[in-house]
């Protein structure tokens, strides 16, 4: 909560917002930037073109553990701009906020079996700019290294469905490359672990995995649900309201530190600890 009041803050100083271009995701950056550099990470800015605007660039944040094989990566992420309507706490800064957390806890030198990387992208609002550029200005060598990817795009909204992207679909797109039903199967363990009933899978749609779909990178996601309304059936599993929106302040200017549901920021941020754990551990081959 502490990471999520201070993204709070900056909004409140820099007209409501932390969308990609303005004050307030430069803002953004720098705060993140600190938070893991306090806790020992060396951490770079890679730029990018923001979208629309040639010659603008914006910034990403990336971060890794030192210890771990650096030839295999298990890596997390969360887009750190919200809407220029809001100040986007739980879309993203419920992301942003979880991954801070774990790697804080992490810390750099865990002892872990492969390297692990936290990222922050830019200019997700704008159709996932900044993680596509990063992804493509990689070279082929540093791809092969990112075993899988984890993206974590909102975990926190008020009348949350529990959802774990990864494996269901008609197509690649939309199902993740071969090995993302296997992360998708251990999130949704991990969240059952919490206490969470019967978590459901679902297609991705386009977020910050997309591109590393592209790149033929496994993927999984957690996602808590938006704009759609939440079925009797779900109500009945998993607690909230029926016929209501998992969250009406999504893309909002409500969407505040008081539109947060800490129980399903527990339970989502517990599970995204176990998955990363699990494959930063393992001594099996990756997918």
């Amino acid at each position: 909560m502490k990471y999520l009041q201070a993204l709070q803050k900056i909004a409140d100083a820099h007209g409501g917002n932390r969308a990609a271009g303005t004050p307030g995701y430069d803002a953004s950056v720098n705060y993140v930037v600190g938070v893991l550099r306090n806790a020992g990470f060396t951490v770079s800015t890679p730029t990018f073109e923001a979208d629309g605007d040639a010659g603008e660039l914006q910034r990403n944040v990336i971060a890794q553990t030192r210890t771990g094989d650096s030839g295999e990566v298990v890596m997390i992420g969360a887009h750190l701009d919200s809407v220029e309507e809001g100040p986007g706490i739980v879309d993203d800064g419920s992301g942003v906020a979880s991954v801070l957390a774990i790697a804080t806890q992490l810390g750099t030198d865990p002892p872990t079996h492969h390297r692990v990387r936290f990222a922050f992208f830019g200019d997700e609002e704008d159709g996932a700019v900044g993680s596509t550029a990063w992804v493509e200005g990689l070279s082929d060598s540093d791809r092969r290294k990112i075993k899988l990817y984890l993206n974590v795009d909102m975990v926190a909204s008020p009348n949350a469905g529990y959802f774990v992207q990864g494996g269901v679909g008609s197509d690649e797109e939309e199902a993740g490359p071969p090995g993302s039903a296997m992360i998708a199967r251990v999130l949704a363990h991990q969240l059952i672990k919490t206490g969470v009933t019967d978590p459901k899978f679902i297609e991705f749609v386009g977020d910050d995995e997309a591109p590393f779909i592209q790149a033929g990178i496994p993927v999984a996601g957690a996602e808590n649900g938006d704009a759609d309304d939440k079925t009797r059936k779900q109500a009945k599993v998993w607690g909230g309201q029926a016929g209501q929106p998992y969250d009406p302040c999504y893309h909002e200017a409500c969407d505040t530190i008081n539109n947060v549901n800490r129980d399903v920021l527990n339970h989502y941020l517990r599970a995204l600890a176990g998955t990363l754990a699990h494959f930063a551990t393992s001594t099996q081959e990756l997918p």
